[in-house]
């Protein structure tokens, strides 16, 4: 067998898969995301290591026998800073951080922002590395000093269990990665004044660090094969075999992640997105990961005592555009990143009246999640066939209004854990193990109805207003309370 872990914001996840990519077994462990005050979001580096330790044990447990390679990918950006032996000197930064957002506002405002886009293809936002980078120099410069590598969640897994310090292109791309020579840009590092800490960039390797289990507490045996990367959002696009140039896949999870394959390298537009290298040489993946998928409809559901549970019922209750009720979904305190960058960004909620029902609000909601999805792909360059995986893609009722919005057939994933199966493609095919088609994840249609797109149509049209309109109210933000 094989194994496929990936590293959530709040899940650890794993997947036994045999030869020909069929899942045997899964295990997974919820994860704390720790909220030390307001904007800052982290992990302990040490319990995410040990969820990783635990879901592996149980599957060597309930499997049998051991994987011929664990494959891991995480969640990317963030800041997860360790020492020489690979252990946390602060806890882990999440992606979900806004604490750098005053000094993103002064890069943006003094053209850096936008010069590391023009060397990387990458526009920085609170949560990335280089600003949470900085963010920790001004304040904890004894940390910095600590500190051997700034590195990303599954490289810190793979250290602790190999010894192994190295990243990959994908991780490595977000933000100083010049794609074009696969090396870090110094030009970039010095416009941030990033220049003096070159040194705690790990090592990238071009197919992904290699290495073998140091002992036994995992569960399986020292010696095993370890495979570290792609992260997340590449790992998702392998297992769901997006490779020709124009196809597209859209994750809806916690963040809304949209990818679109490329083979070209387009930097001179409005500075947006990322572009993430692949191990597949001259393939990259431009991609609109924006802040909030699924976590802006569970603060909506929240906040009316509702669960996802209730999601098929409200949708059916409600007709499509909610009865005049629009959301703008921007619910991060770290603002927005995709398709466009804004610190400042916050949901709003219109059109409400006597009449709307909280039905009304939670398709209200879906469907702006759906208009922030369309942005995204065709910010990025979507043409081409689009498959959908994550929590989301399980409400039939929710992807059928994707398929609407989009006005485009939708291939829904069968397998959940795509992103695990991912990174154990990526691992075969690096050490050059047969991957037939059978390990891509399989699919159902979702074809969208004529009548219903072209309503979206008109919807969209009035989304992309909205947000130009709103985007002036945020420079502007009402006061808080002392």
């Amino acid at each position: 067998m094989d194994v496929g872990v990936d590293v959530g914001t709040t899940v650890t996840k794993a997947v036994a898969f045999d030869e020909v990519g069929r899942p045997l077994a899964e295990a997974s462990r919820p994860t704390r995301l720790v909220r030390p005050s307001a904007g800052r979001f982290e992990h302990e580096t040490a319990e995410i290591v040990a969820s990783v330790n635990e879901v592996v044990g149980e599957l060597a447990a309930a499997v049998g026998s051991q994987p011929g390679v664990l494959a891991i990918t995480a969640q990317g950006d963030g800041l997860w800073l360790v020492d020489a032996a690979g252990g946390a000197v602060r806890p882990a930064i999440s992606w979900l951080d806004a604490r750098s957002s005053g000094i993103l506002e002064q890069w943006t405002a003094d053209g850096v922002a936008d010069h590391v886009f023009r060397r990387s293809g990458n526009r920085m936002f609170p949560g990335a590395s280089g600003p949470l980078l900085a963010a920790v120099l001004a304040e904890e410069p004894a940390v910095i000093a600590a500190a051997e590598t700034a590195a990303y969640c599954k490289d810190v897994v793979m250290q602790a269990l190999t010894g192994v310090r190295a990243t990959d292109v994908s991780d490595a791309s977000a933000p100083f990665l010049d794609p074009r020579t696969g090396s870090y840009d110094e030009e970039a590092l010095a416009a941030t004044g990033l220049g003096e800490l070159r040194h705690l960039l790990a090592p990238v390797a071009a197919d992904g660090p290699v290495g073998e289990l140091r002992d036994s507490s995992s569960g399986m045996a020292p010696g095993t094969r370890v495979s570290a990367g792609p992260y997340d959002l590449p790992a998702a696009a392998a297992g769901a075999g997006v490779e020709t140039p124009g196809d597209a896949l859209l994750t809806i999870g916690t963040t809304l992640a949209c990818q679109v394959a490329t083979r070209s390298l387009p930097m001179a537009g409005e500075p947006a997105g990322l572009f993430l290298g692949t191990w597949t040489p001259g393939l990259w993946l431009r991609a609109m990961p924006a802040m909030v998928g699924t976590a802006a409809l569970d603060r909506v559901l929240a906040l009316v005592g509702a669960t996802t549970e209730q999601l098929p019922a409200f949708l059916a209750e409600s007709p499509p555009g909610a009865q005049g009720v629009t959301v703008l979904p921007y619910l991060s305190e770290a603002g927005e990143r995709a398709p466009f960058v804004d610190t400042r960004a916050r949901g709003t909620l219109d059109g409400l009246s006597l009449s709307t029902t909280t039905a009304d609000l939670i398709r209200a909601t879906c469907e702006g999640i759906a208009y922030a999805a369309r942005h995204c792909l065709e910010a990025a360059g979507w043409t081409g066939r689009v498959t959908v995986c994550g929590g989301g893609a399980r409400s039939a009722e929710w992807t059928q209004i994707l398929a609407d919005v989009l006005n485009a057939p939708l291939h829904t994933t069968a397998a959940e854990q795509v992103a695990a199966r991912g990174a154990v493609i990526c691992a075969r095919r690096a050490a050059s193990d047969e991957v037939g088609p059978e390990w891509i994840a399989s699919t159902r249609q979702v074809d969208p109805d004529p009548g219903r797109a072209a309503f979206y149509a008109e919807g969209y049209a009035h989304y992309l207003r909205r947000i130009d309109n709103a985007r002036a109210r945020w420079s502007d933000p009402a006061p808080l309370g002392a």
